[in-house]
């Protein structure tokens, strides 16, 4: 079995976690697309840019495994950003202190999430912790890369929302003096911590962390996940291809 599928022009890795280590053991970016975001693929070009550019792109967004699986006759595993963040806590090179720079949603997330990273044996140095600010349509942080270029940590953790951690990981990936590993997970520590509902290992291996997220927070997911089924027909026209640009698309 090929470890590769080009699914809409994106280069997905379907094969295991280790392998994904492997491929960024020199550095580079990981991208998690999620179904709510591929949908806007032929609209959002910056967007679109990022997971082009990524070094590696998991088969996180089950809703696009059991689509693809359906259309094509095939067999992918999916491997969630959550299976994916797990696995990557457990690297010594991880672990070490000054050695991992995480970038937060926002000063609550980051009080969390590094207290939960504590309770797991994980020390944080404070210049290591960057709360990121609202990032408009173009992303543009010289702070952040001034202190990225000053402390040059070999990975970097992104934990912003899902269409701008794409976009932020390729701007560090263009601009940095060196290449890190720029890992790009989104929430997949938050349903850890407790910043957003706990998702449990059982229910992410049987797809089922969209309905915890929906029903810990309804008005605020239900939406973006009832518009995930325009993915549909998207799929379904271009299949392997990229899609084509459409008119108004956002830059």
């Amino acid at each position: 079995m090929s470890f590769e599928r080009q699914i809409l022009g994106i280069n997905f890795y379907v094969g295991d976690v280790q392998g994904v280590f492997d491929r960024l053991s020199r550095g580079g970016l990981l991208v998690v697309p999620a179904a709510p975001a591929l949908k806007d693929m032929a609209h959002n070009e910056e967007y679109r840019d990022a997971l082009l550019n990524a070094d590696v792109a998991i088969a996180d967004s089950a809703f696009m495994v059991i689509l693809w699986n359906w259309m094509q006759r095939d067999s992918i595993p999916r491997l969630s950003g959550l299976k994916y963040l797990r696995a990557l806590l457990q690297l010594e090179d991880v672990r070490r202190p000054g050695n991992t720079f995480w970038i937060m949603a926002g000063a609550e997330s980051a009080s969390k999430n590094l207290a939960w990273l504590r309770s797991q044996g994980i020390e944080v140095p404070a210049e290591c912790v960057y709360n990121a600010p609202m990032y408009g349509k173009t992303i543009e942080d010289c702070q952040l890369l001034d202190t990225l270029g000053a402390l040059r940590p070999r990975h970097i953790v992104v934990t912003v929302g899902g269409g701008t951690q794409e976009r932020l990981g390729l701007y560090l990936k263009r601009n940095l003096g060196y290449l890190p590993a720029i890992h790009c997970i989104g929430a997949a520590i938050a349903f850890l911590s407790g910043d957003q509902v706990r998702i449990p290992n059982w229910a992410d291996r049987l797809y089922l962390g969209w309905l915890f997220r929906c029903i810990s927070s309804p008005r605020k997911f239900v939406p973006r996940y009832l518009a995930a089924p325009r993915l549909i027909p998207l799929l379904w026209r271009y299949r392997t291809e990229l899609p084509a640009p459409q008119a108004g698309a956002i830059r």
